[in-house]
């Protein structure tokens, strides 16, 4: 019982030291409650006029950053689709630049064909016209060779004869020898 006794000696203790101290501070029953009032007057204030508007503009906050990773979000989609759209128009630019060298080849071969012909028949009527012009130098310089060995015969036989040979003799003999140097 002793514990009792202690125990509640100890607790009108407490009762005293609250008092003292409420005293000491000025803590009294009517102004602790008109105190009481005026916090939740002002925490109402607070929470009507400063809590609630901070709370929406951070909700408008958090829906435009929201709005923004979406719109990152297209941006990335649309980006990647335009990276897509570019390699594949890459890809055909490379496609029809690859056939247009193709073709270009191609052409340059079929050029090149039609010059080469064109050059091997050039070739060809210069080959015939040097031919030509040798056959007629061939000609030219057998008829001054027939007409210069007529020449000769018609000396030498004058010369061996030791008698003077007339124009008509002269070109007999030279026509014999050019007709005998033809049958050769």
């Amino acid at each position: 019982m002793n514990q009792f006794i202690f125990v509640a000696s100890i607790g009108s203790d407490l009762a005293e030291t609250a008092k003292k101290t409420a005293t000491t501070f000025g803590l009294d029953g009517p102004h602790f409650f008109a105190k009481f009032i005026s916090f939740y007057i002002v925490t109402f204030l607070l929470f009507r006029f400063a809590y609630k508007p901070i709370l929406t503009m951070l909700e408008e906050r958090r829906n435009r950053i929201e709005e923004s990773l979406a719109n990152a979000d297209k941006i990335k989609e649309e980006l990647s689709r335009t990276e897509a759209l570019q390699r594949e128009a890459l890809e055909k630019a490379n496609a029809q630049a690859t056939k247009l060298i193709e073709e270009a080849r191609a052409s340059a071969a079929r050029v090149q064909e039609t010059e080469t012909q064109k050059a091997m028949a050039a070739a060809k009527q210069i080959i015939e016209k040097a031919h030509e012009a040798a056959a007629q130098d061939h000609s030219r310089m057998l008829a001054e060779l027939k007409r210069e060995v007529g020449r000769l015969v018609v000396q030498t036989t004058a010369t061996v004869t030791g008698k003077v040979l007339t124009p008509e003799d002269q070109k007999r003999l030279a026509e014999e020898t050019a007709k005998q140097i033809a049958a050769k």
